[in-house]
């Protein structure tokens, strides 16, 4: 069941390579055209928000969709102060958050990750600056690298009002200051809930590191975590597979 949902994944995104290339043949590809190393520098760390949540006692979580929840989660499992982070859908209904039906794009669900961190630790604008900064591309709208569709959209569902107000400043922040050359296509949207993914999505990029997707699109993502917040960077992921062996 992994390797077929993960196959139908690449193969709805990069056809005409499938066509042309073996297995084999693209990872090989990918590792040469697409190494964290070669594209290191496209990404680069955004001004930290001026506007931030106050730290608060025990644990808080936060929901971030930024295209494919492979990448995203992969990123945030390699920050410090995060205890989970969690692939899922947020922002559609419970009998629709199911993997073949989000990708239909009509379900309102996007492709999210459920950070569980410690706000002592680290802060609900890190998380944001990191999120800006090198876990997806904020100003696409309605896509991510070679995944189209709302289900891969730009969006922060805050837990609560605090959450919202510091997320709501931060992109108007970003606007002003024109960080990115262009608006911010990143929506803040009501979390009505959150619907943890399918157990084959779970910890997909640890589990899969010579997946050619991962390879071209998720693995620089990680690099860059490393490169440009290396306070922040943790070696040892923190993995769902993990957290629920312990339990």
């Amino acid at each position: 069941m992994q390797n077929t949902s993960a196959t139908s994944r690449l193969a709805s995104t990069q056809p005409r390579l499938l066509a042309m290339l073996s297995a084999t043949a693209l990872a090989a590809a990918a590792v040469f055209w697409f190494s964290p190393s070669a594209r290191a520098e496209s990404a680069v760390v955004v001004p930290a928000p001026v506007t931030d949540a106050s730290a608060t006692a025990g644990t808080e979580t936060a929901v971030l969709a930024g295209g494919c929840f492979w990448g995203v989660q992969g990123v945030f499992q390699h920050v410090q102060g995060v205890s989970s982070a969690v692939s899922g859908y947020s922002g559609g209904a419970a009998n629709t958050a199911k993997y073949e039906t989000v990708g239909s794009g009509s379900t309102g669900h996007a492709e999210s990750v459920r950070v569980t961190y410690d706000p002592k630790k680290i802060s609900y604008g890190k998380l944001l600056q990191i999120y800006f900064s090198v876990a997806h591309d904020p100003t696409e709208l309605n896509r991510q690298g070679p995944d189209r569709g709302t289900q891969y959209r730009s969006t922060i569902f805050p837990a609560n009002a605090e959450q919202e107000r510091v997320a709501k400043a931060y992109i108007d922040q970003l606007n002003k200051t024109k960080t990115f050359g262009k608006p911010l296509a990143t929506t803040v949207e009501p979390l009505k809930a959150f619907y943890p993914a399918e157990a084959y999505h779970q910890d997909f990029l640890t589990l899969n590191p010579n997946y050619p997707y991962i390879v071209i699109n998720d693995l620089p993502k990680v690099d860059n975590l490393k490169r440009l917040f290396p306070d922040a960077y943790q070696v040892k992921p923190v993995l769902v597979g993990t957290a629920t062996a312990a339990r």
